[in-house]
This record gives C-alpha cells, sequence and structure tokens, in this order.
C-alpha cells in the first residue's frame, strides 16, 4: 500500500519572501532621503570657516613675470560749490558794504546779481572806475572765481540824455561803463576772460520808474550778474 506524500506549504509562504525584499528596499529608500535631508554639522564647520578665511586673506602677490593689471584712472570732477553758498559767501564779505547801500544783491532769471550804484562806482558822466567799486570788485572776484559760472557786466543809466565830447548817448556810457569793469576784472582778479561779458542797456533796463531823483539815482548802475545758464 503507498503512503501518502506528506503535505508541504511552500507554494503558499513564498510571498513573504518578496514581502520582505520590498519592505527592505522601502527602508534602505527612506533611509537614503533623511540622510540626504539632514546637514552635516561636522562638515558645515569647515567650510564656512575656509571661505571666512577666503574674504579675510590679504592681498595676493603679483606672480613674477605677470603681466600687471591695467586699472583705468578714476578722473574726480570737481563740482561748482552750491550756489547758496556763494550767496551766503558774498553777504559776508559785503556785508557792510551792503549795510551802507553800496551794494545790492538779489536773485532772478538770470541768476545772482550784485547792483554797485552810480554814486558808489563812478563820477558823474565818466566810465573810470573808483577805488571803492574795485575793491567791492575785487572781493566779488575772489567769491566767484573757484565756480565755473560766467559773469555779465551789465551798465545801467537813467533816461535824461546826456551828450558830451566823449559820450554822446547813455548807450555809450553805459556799455563803456560795463567794459571798464570788465577790463580790470581781467587785468586783476586772474578769471578767464571767456567767463565775461559786457552789455550796456542805457535807461531801457530801469529798476524803478525814472520819475523822481531817488529813483533816477537807484537806475543809475553797474550790475555784475552771476548767470545761472550759458550766456550764448
Amino acid at each position: 500500500m503507498r503512503r501518502a506524500a506528506p503535505h508541504t506549504r511552500s507554494g503558499h509562504d513564498r510571498w513573504l519572501i518578496s514581502y520582505a525584499d520590498l519592505v527592505t528596499l522601502l527602508l534602505a529608500l527612506f533611509t537614503t532621503l533623511y540622510a540626504a535631508s539632514t546637514i552635516d554639522a561636522q562638515k558645515l564647520g569647515p567650510l564656512s570657516s575656509s571661505i571666512r578665511e577666503a574674504f579675510d586673506a590679504p592681498p595676493a602677490t603679483a606672480v613674477p613675470g605677470a603681466a600687471p593689471a591695467i586699472v583705468a584712472p578714476v578722473t574726480v570732477v570737481a563740482g561748482a560749490p552750491p550756489r547758496e553758498d556763494l550767496q551766503l559767501r558774498l553777504a559776508r564779505d559785503l556785508a557792510e558794504a551792503i549795510k551802507l547801500d553800496r551794494v545790492r544783491m538779489h536773485r532772478d532769471a538770470r541768476g545772482l546779481i550784485l547792483s554797485l550804484p552810480e554814486e558808489a562806482a563812478f563820477a558823474v558822466a565818466s566810465s573810470d572806475v573808483s577805488g571803492e567799486a574795485r575793491q567791492m570788485v575785487d572781493r566779488i572776484a575772489a567769491a566767484v572765481a573757484p565756480t565755473p559760472n560766467s559773469i555779465r557786466i551789465e551798465g545801467h543809466t537813467d533816461d535824461v540824455p546826456i551828450r558830451t565830447s566823449r559820450f554822446q548817448s547813455n548807450w555809450e556810457l553805459s556799455t563803456a561803463r560795463a567794459s571798464a569793469v570788465v577790463e580790470y576784472l581781467v587785468t586783476t582778479s586772474g578769471l578767464a576772460p571767456g567767463r565775461l561779458s559786457a552789455a550796456g542797456y542805457g535807461e531801457f533796463h530801469p529798476r524803478v520808474p525814472n520819475d523822481t531823483p531817488e529813483n533816477r539815482a537807484a537806475n543809475r548802475r553797474i550790475d555784475i550778474v552771476i548767470l545761472d545758464g550759458d550766456p550764448r
């Protein structure tokens, strides 16, 4: 009589092997991901120290025989002093003359204007610059010298007609006076002649109406105009 073969479960338990392999692979995957996402402090410390040393290191010395690096020169352009500073300096330097009404200072669309009345600058019907006027012109020139501004000298008269052996009209007198101040500046102040110009306006640019002796006296003047822009 044939004995029956012993019962075996090997075919039914094979899935356990595949399941165990899957679990092992998942464990290895998660272990790798965790290791990749964790900063190694021991490695980070030396790295940060190396970066600090690189930035704090002294400049590298030139290698013998190597061509020197060419560095373009830096040009520093000196800007003009602010016009408020110029006005303040002139107000300080001419304070006494301004107080005595020997010079007046104001500003308009042309720039900063310093007006010298005829009595402080010229004799009647003359274009010879007085000693007092020369002193004030010297101070003005010294203050303006560091700036790049152009300077226009303007001659003005009242509306009383003039006819002398030297000047046939107020046009001629006002132009001669402006030119005399320009000539004085060129010969004594050191200002570049290209910065200077002269203009004579006669009685046609009055400061106030020519209706009283006081107003006519105010209109007879020399204006030193420190121009804000290019006069051309």
